[in-house]
């Protein structure tokens, strides 16, 4: 299945609420929004997709499980980004005490903060240059740390606030550990079962 894109005209717009409405009534299709307006129909993933977003969250998962520095976000979270643009990350990180000073009405519906941590994964329906104006739309909505993971090529982008995107490609035979480094510190997420299912 195919990512469809449909353009939103400004007049149009969409509030907030209206945008939730349209999420909760077309279910199990995820959408997104961006801040030019584009809505974005994104198809259930199969089942290699699967593995390996369940693979990385559950690895960031245990790191935060012994840690406790924030909360761990899977995809089906939508974000609101400083920007209006509604995003929903493969896997994503937000610093405790910024998550805490949500209140308890964004915390429940789109929560309004740009991610700390993001990794976007990219599956067989994905186009690579839509999935890096993704993670540059990250970049500029305040995340400290962003990978974008193609099992595809393979090669790995890593997003850094100021810096210039840097890419590793590797080879299936040698699969890399990639750092948390200041961001997620201790963590290192294995890639052997993401380019591997």
């Amino acid at each position: 299945m195919e990512i469809l894109t449909l353009n939103v005209s400004p007049a149009v717009g969409l509030t907030d609420e209206q945008f939730y409405q349209l999420c909760i009534a077309n279910e199990p299709w995820q959408l997104e929004l961006t801040q030019t307006g584009e809505l974005i129909i994104i198809p259930p993933t199969g089942g290699e997709s699967g593995i390996r977003n369940s693979d990385i969250n559950m690895q960031v998962g245990l790191w935060n499980r012994q840690t406790k520095l924030g909360k761990v976000f899977d995809s089906s979270t939508e974000f609101k980004l400083p920007s209006g643009a509604y995003r929903c990350p493969d896997a994503s990180w937000v610093k405790l005490e910024r998550w805490e000073a949500l209140t308890k009405d964004e915390k429940r519906r789109f929560p309004p903060i740009c991610p700390d941590f993001v990794i976007e994964l990219r599956s067989e329906s994905d186009a690579l240059d839509k999935l890096r104006t993704k993670m540059r739309e990250y970049q500029e909505n305040g995340a400290s740390l962003g990978w974008l993971i193609d099992p595809q090529t393979p090669l790995v982008e890593i997003y850094r606030p100021e810096q210039d995107v840097e890419v590793l490609n590797f080879p299936f035979d040698n699969p890399p550990q990639l750092s948390g480094e200041e961001v997620l510190p201790g963590f290192v997420l294995d890639l052997t079962i993401i380019l591997n299912p």
